[in-house]
């Protein structure tokens, strides 16, 4: 199972700040196994968000799975409508089938910020 270093796990939470100041949307990536079918588990750990959930962007890489979800919030929607947020995830999977972990979770906060910022 790929893993990511220190400070690849920096750079992950730099795109995020940027993303989240750009954009005014939350966006929180998680990294790991589903516990149940993958888009529930990632629609459940999106309304974990509380409060947010409405302008929150979640990726969800399911590393044992090598399968990933973008779950947006009612608000976060309009600025990421599905088919955005599947030409991001098309671009994210080649980047981590390549192993690449860490640099396809980067692309894809910043790709997912830039498609949000076009919108508005």
């Amino acid at each position: 199972m790929p893993r990511i270093t220190t400070l690849e796990a920096g750079d992950i939470r730099e795109a995020i700040g940027r993303a989240e100041r750009r954009t005014g949307l939350r966006f929180a990536v998680f990294l790991g196994g589903a516990r149940e079918g993958r888009r529930r588990y990632a629609e459940r750990l999106h309304a974990a968000l509380g409060e947010d959930a409405g302008r929150a962007v979640l990726i969800y890489v399911d590393l044992a799975g090598r399968a990933l979800e973008i779950v947006t919030g009612e608000h976060a929607r309009r600025d990421l409508p599905d088919g955005r947020c599947r030409l991001v995830a098309t671009a994210m999977a080649t980047r981590l089938a390549a192993g690449d972990l860490a640099g396809g979770v980067v692309y894809g906060v910043n790709a997912l910020a830039e498609q949000a910022v076009r919108r508005a």
